[in-house]
């Protein structure tokens, strides 16, 4: 059975969280490659984006997370009702999400949409598959931004339209374009091209939940 790097979560030093935005209302926080969204099972994986930012902000709540080797944009309310109307909008789908991503190989489509179903791969967990049977419906939107022919790599911009757990490393895999720096997703020589998930939330997009006002949030990669 895979396990999440039991012995190998080493967070990146705290030298205090970017905070992108902040009201009464929520947080809008940009997240480091290899900081856990919430606290993981063992007193080792305690250090988290939410630990750190409670540290400032004791009523920060988390709404959604991302994988610890993906950074970028999150969004986190500061009280129980905030909470339950950010939840509603990222169920509803009512929150727009753009990811940038460097991939391996070139891809040959400008843009596209994969609709891949996906399962937990259960003996192989946190790992999930590609299942036509029982898999939940999966849909992610993407645009070649430009293709690397010296590297053999494509920069895509990545628009999830469903959120299931790794849903853009698994999609770009089945593609046959896995992100490089992957280590659950490609082989060890994608690995091996870059020492992070070339994976960062480059932006969210929602109507604020008090005000009704459309707000956007952006984040640029550090890649």
């Amino acid at each position: 059975m895979t396990t999440l790097f039991a012995n190998e979560y080493q967070p990146p030093v705290d030298n205090g969280l970017s905070v992108l935005y902040a009201d009464d209302a929520l947080l809008v926080i940009d997240k480091p490659s290899g900081l856990l969204s919430v606290p993981g099972r063992g007193e080792d994986k305690q250090d988290c984006l939410l630990s750190r930012l409670q540290r400032e902000y004791d009523d920060a709540l988390i709404v959604h997370r991302l994988d610890m080797e993906t950074s970028g944009v999150m969004v986190l309310a500061r009280n129980k009702e905030v909470h339950r109307l950010l939840s509603q909008l990222f169920e509803k789908r009512e929150v727009t999400k753009r990811y940038i991503a460097v991939v391996d190989g070139r891809m040959q489509e400008a843009a596209g949409k994969i609709d891949l179903p996906l399962i937990c791969d259960w003996p192989n967990r946190p790992k999930q598959i590609v299942d036509h049977i029982q898999g939940k419906s999966s849909v992610t939107r993407y645009k070649v931004l430009w293709r690397d022919t010296e590297n053999n790599t494509t920069r895509v911009e990545l628009e999830p339209e469903t959120g299931r757990s790794h849903q853009l490393r698994v999609h770009m895999q089945s593609m046959g374009h896995p992100i490089l720096g992957d280590r659950l997703y490609s082989d060890s020589q994608q690995q091996n091209k870059s020492p992070r998930l070339l994976l960062h939330a480059m932006s969210l997009g929602f109507a604020h939940p008090i005000t009704s006002e459309p707000v956007r949030f952006v984040s640029e990669p550090p890649f």
